[in-house]
């Protein structure tokens, strides 16, 4: 059974109900993930939140378009795409209360958040570069927000991945603003998927709500990669929540002229509604869905809570091979001060 879905003047798609019905469980999944990891850092529970509601259909729906083996090269707001990847939940929480992603133990071809404004993007084209030049067919995905395109980074990763042919996707999801700057104060080009021409490689926007749209898109442009020519998508969203737990977007967004409804609608209703519409989703599986979440969520807390809280020495590890002299005399003072004065109490 196939279903049809129009997307608001880009192009008509096509998809399969159980591809569809796989789409809806992953947004529903990041949606409660987006609402819980909220809560807890409200409640101190983490120190600090940076929010994806509205953004989910264009993280999933590119999620589902790379291969198992292909690279996620991500930043700080891509936990939808990483959940959809298959990072365990426990592990972002567990990042978000300053774990190291090293030593996290899951085996999925992730790279660690990037947090620095681009500081990913070169990092992407490098990994595609090696993957090149090793004659292994992955292609990877670099995640980043509409500020990064601000970047020297990006624009100088653009450079090398158009002259080196890099396998690589630039997804650029553009959700209107860069903390309270919008898009149209960061850069006079009528697009940011324009930008791409002047590296020599495709650029095209997606309605990022729409997530059949976006998995569409990200598999054309896996496709190119393989070939040897990169993509710059730009993905069309909205978010809906403030930039960070500590920001205030009431502040500034009366500044901006007002979005279309089809950008600024919440994506996980519209494409419930479009399901229901097709008969392929029904209250009773709905409810079933959002309870399979809510536990994988309830697990992923246990987990976190559970996991046991890494020693001083942490910090130095994971960094170099042989530790250098300088550091080893910062964790030989460290390992003095706490001698002398114990070690700090926290709540979690």
């Amino acid at each position: 059974m196939r279903q049809v879905i129009e997307t608001h003047g880009f192009k008509e798609i096509r998809t399969t109900e159980s591809e569809a019905m796989s789409l809806y469980r992953d947004l529903v999944r990041a949606r409660r993930f987006d609402e819980r990891a909220l809560s807890l850092q409200r409640q101190g529970w983490m120190s600090s939140y940076p929010q994806f509601r509205g953004q989910e259909a264009s993280q999933i729906g590119a999620a589902h378009a790379l291969r198992t083996e292909d690279w996620l090269v991500p930043t700080y707001r891509s936990n939808a795409f990483q959940i959809a990847r298959g990072v365990p939940m426990s592990d972002i929480l567990l990042f978000r209360r300053g774990y190291s992603e090293f030593q996290s133990g899951h085996d999925r071809p992730v790279f660690p958040q990037a947090v620095p404004i681009a500081t990913q993007i070169p990092h992407a084209v490098g990994l595609g570069m090696a993957a090149d030049f090793r004659d292994d067919d992955r292609v990877i995905c670099s995640y980043f927000g509409d500020g990064a395109t601000s970047e020297g980074d990006f624009h100088e990763a653009c450079n090398f991945a158009g002259v080196f042919e890099a396998p690589v996707i630039f997804f650029c999801e553009n959700n209107g603003w860069a903390i309270s700057r919008p898009a149209d104060q960061q850069t006079a080009s009528a697009t940011i998927a324009q930008k791409a021409t002047a590296y020599g490689f495709e650029g095209e926007r997606v309605d990022g709500n729409d997530p059949i749209a976006v998995k569409q898109a990200v598999e054309a442009a896996v496709e190119r990669a393989r070939e040897g020519s990169p993509t710059l998508i730009e993905s069309l969203t909205y978010r809906q929540g403030a930039h960070s737990t500590s920001d205030d977007p009431s502040r500034y967004e009366h500044a901006q002229e007002p979005l279309p409804e089809w950008r600024t609608a919440d994506p996980v209703d519209r494409f419930e509604r479009y399901l229901r519409d097709a008969g392929v989703l029904d209250d009773e599986q709905i409810e079933t869905i959002n309870d399979d979440a809510e536990a994988e969520l309830r697990r992923a807390v246990e987990r976190a809570e559970a996991t046991e809280r890494p020693g001083p020495d942490a910090v130095f590890e994971s960094v170099y091979d042989q530790l250098p002299g300088r550091l080893a005399e910062q964790r030989a003072w460290l390992h003095a001060h706490l001698d002398a004065h114990g070690s700090p109490e926290f709540d979690y």
